[in-house]
């Protein structure tokens, strides 16, 4: 009997291809159900069929939760038409898709990047809140079903074993899209010659600039460092409140800081390595459902990490584990900008964190993957 599987995710990256790719060997049949796919270095198989739904909307909750609901409704037409038989592989890109998964009798995995309803609770919905209570009710439903869970933190698994009456979780952390790659030197780095920045320390802040992600922070402290001329806050991304925090920097008159639009995936690394710091945020109302993917990037850049999130969160114990650098509350600007000046003054200290950071990333690669290709191998058909 011919082996087959669909995998579904609204948003395909690297992480996602290397995952799919590492299945090519070991099943007949394999097939994606995708609203985009973006590759940074190896490209999805040709083996796999792609059928296109309608994109990931990274906008406000809105328009982000209406593609979510449109893609759930592609992904359950094209299951029931053409998939049924397939075993399923759901990533949480619609966190919505999985919710129907044991309605299809045939093995399915559930890869959770983020934990709802638990993510809700950053838009101001609270537990006693009716979608809240319903989204529970479904997870103890299907998480009990899957055959296995993949997540990326123990802390998560413990909050998806409160769905679940058995221990069907594993853990694997994401992993690097830069796995072998150097650091560029300042002196060879592009985005460093382009705007003069050679004798800058830059403390950079790399990804989406939404509702969740806090980097007014960076413009406070900016605001209470601007005397030291050497500092530089770099500002790297795309989301609904770059117009906002652009706005904050031309009020303040803050000559230290430079907003530059999202970087194309070629200049990716080249923008990271520009870094003296970098700023990783997670929203302090869901510390624990997630570790920002951007992170193992980070690492891979040998970069020293300022956290700021709540003092238990995954990445603060990340950080701890490596030391990689310090985590602070959103709160304690004092500490930010100690930490900010110690390391500008304290090349030495600073070149420390930077080669624990290359020693950590070694721990995620893309042979993760394959771990989850192997575990998944004992339960699928």
């Amino acid at each position: 009997m011919s082996r087959k599987i669909v995998f579904i995710n609204q948003a395909t990256g690297y992480l996602t291809i290397d995952v799919i790719n590492s299945f090519t060997a070991d099943f007949d049949e394999i097939a994606l159900i995708t609203g985009s796919i973006r590759v940074q270095d190896i490209p999805l198989d040709k083996k796999i069929k792609v059928n296109l739904i309608t994109r990931y909307n990274r906008g406000n909750a809105i328009k982000k939760s209406f593609s979510w609901l449109i893609g759930t409704i592609q992904i359950y037409f094209l299951l029931v038409t053409r998939y049924r038989k397939y075993d399923k592989f759901y990533f949480t890109i619609p966190p919505t898709a999985y919710l129907l998964a044991h309605r299809f009798r045939v093995p399915f995995v559930i890869y959770a990047y983020d934990l709802y309803p638990e993510a809700l609770k950053s838009f101001g919905i609270d537990r006693n809140s009716l979608i809240y209570r319903w989204w529970a009710g479904r997870n103890r439903k299907v998480f009990t079903k899957a055959v296995r869970i993949f997540t990326l933190s123990e802390k998560m698994k413990s909050q998806i074993l409160e769905y679940s009456d058995r221990d069907n979780v594993t853990v694997i952390p994401n992993w690097t899209a830069f796995t072998g790659m150097q650091r560029i030197r300042k002196s060879e780095n592009r985005l460093i010659a382009s705007y003069n920045l050679q004798d800058k320390f830059i403390v950079q802040y790399s990804g989406n600039i939404g509702q969740t992600h806090k980097v007014e922070t960076l413009i406070f402290l900016a605001e209470k460092l601007r005397v030291y001329d050497k500092i530089l806050f770099l500002i790297i991304g795309r989301g609904e409140r770059l117009k906002t925090i652009t706005s904050m920097i031309e009020e303040k008159k803050l000559m230290n800081c430079l907003v530059l639009p999202f970087r194309n995936d070629e200049d990716l690394f080249d923008s990271l390595c520009a870094a003296d710091l970098a700023v990783v945020t997670l929203d302090d109302k869901t510390p624990d459902v997630s570790v920002p993917s951007k992170t193992y990037n980070i690492l891979a850049a040998g970069l020293p990490i300022m956290s700021i999130a709540a003092e238990q969160s995954e990445i603060s114990l990340m950080i701890e584990a490596h030391q990689i650098g310090k985590n602070f509350n959103k709160n304690d600007l004092s500490g930010m900008s100690n930490f900010i000046l110690e390391l500008s003054d304290s090349p030495e200290r600073r070149d420390l964190f930077a080669a624990r950071s290359m020693i950590a990333s070694q721990s995620y690669t893309r042979s993760n993957a394959k771990i989850i290709r192997d575990v998944c191998l004992q339960y699928l058909n």
